[in-house]
C-alpha cells in the first residue's frame, strides 16, 4: 500500500509561500508557475505565466515582491506574459520539503491570497511526512484531495477536481467532443456562467491533468527535469 504513487491537490497562503504582495496589489492578475524543481531546491527558477493586462504594472509588482530575486519578462502574447523568475529564501523552504520526500511540484496557480498545487508522491506514505515537515516550518498546506492513482484511473478521475471533471463531462454530453462540434467553448463557459477565457483555461488543465496522470510513470523514466506537461507549456 505505501509504495502506491499518489498525486494531492493542495492550498499554500501567499503569504507564506510565494507573491503575496503582487497578488494582492494585481488582485485581477492570476500567476502559474510552469518548471519548479529542475535539480534540487538550491536551483528553483521556474517559468511563471501570468494573466494581467498591465504588463508592465505587473511587472513592477513581480520585481518589488520580497518573495523574488530577479524576474525577466521573456514574451508577452495578448495579456499573457511569460516570466523567468529566482525566488528568495522562504519560497524555496516549501520546494525544499517537497523535494526531500521525493515528491514533485507538478503544477502550481496563484490568485488573490492563495496558492494551488499538485504534488506528485512516488509513496504515499510520504504524503503526511511532508504535511508533518510543513507544521514543523509554520506553512499551512491543506490536502484538499488525495488521488492514488490507481483509484483515480478505476475511477476515470485521473486526479481532476470535481470542476474539472464535470466540466469535461458536460462538454463531452453536450458534444464537443464530436466531430464537426455541436457546442463550442463560447455556449459552455455560459452554461457554466463563466467566461470564456475561464473555460477554456478549465479545459486546458483537465487534459493536461489526464494525460500527466495517465502517462505519467512511461514518460517519466524519460528522465526529464520537467514534468511532460510543464516542458510542453514552456515550449509553446
Amino acid at each position: 500500500m505505501y509504495a502506491m504513487s499518489t498525486i494531492v491537490e493542495a492550498t499554500v497562503p501567499a503569504e507564506q509561500f510565494a507573491l503575496a504582495e503582487t497578488l494582492s496589489g494585481v488582485p485581477e492578475t492570476e500567476v502559474r508557475m510552469v518548471r519548479l524543481v529542475a535539480h534540487g531546491a538550491d536551483h528553483v527558477m521556474p517559468f511563471l505565466w501570468a494573466g494581467c493586462e498591465d504588463t508592465d504594472r505587473l511587472n513592477d509588482a513581480l520585481a518589488n515582491d520580497p518573495s523574488t530575486e530577479s524576474v525577466d519578462l521573456l514574451a508577452d502574447f495578448d495579456g499573457e506574459c511569460l516570466f523567468r523568475v529566482e525566488w528568495a529564501t522562504r519560497v524555496r523552504v516549501l520546494v525544499s520539503i517537497v523535494v526531500e520526500e521525493g515528491a514533485t511540484i507538478l503544477d502550481a496557480s496563484g490568485q488573490g491570497d492563495t496558492w494551488h498545487l499538485q504534488i506528485f508522491f512516488p509513496r504515499h506514505d510520504r504524503v503526511a511526512e511532508t504535511d508533518e515537515f510543513c507544521e514543523q516550518y509554520g506553512i499551512d498546506l491543506s490536502l484538499e484531495r488525495v488521488n492514488r492513482l490507481s483509484e483515480a484511473a478505476e475511477y476515470g478521475h485521473l486526479g481532476l477536481t470535481e470542476r474539472q471533471y464535470d466540466t469535461l463531462v458536460t462538454a463531452y454530453e453536450a458534444g464537443y467532443y464530436d466531430v464537426p462540434r455541436t457546442v463550442n467553448q463560447e455556449e459552455l463557459a455560459e452554461h457554466f456562467d463563466v467566461s470564456h477565457q475561464a473555460l477554456s483555461e478549465r479545459l486546458r488543465r483537465a487534459h493536461e491533468t489526464v494525460i500527466t496522470n495517465a502517462l505519467y510513470h512511461k514518460l517519466h523514466r524519460r528522465d526529464h527535469d520537467v514534468s511532460p506537461r510543464m516542458r510542453h507549456e514552456v515550449d509553446t
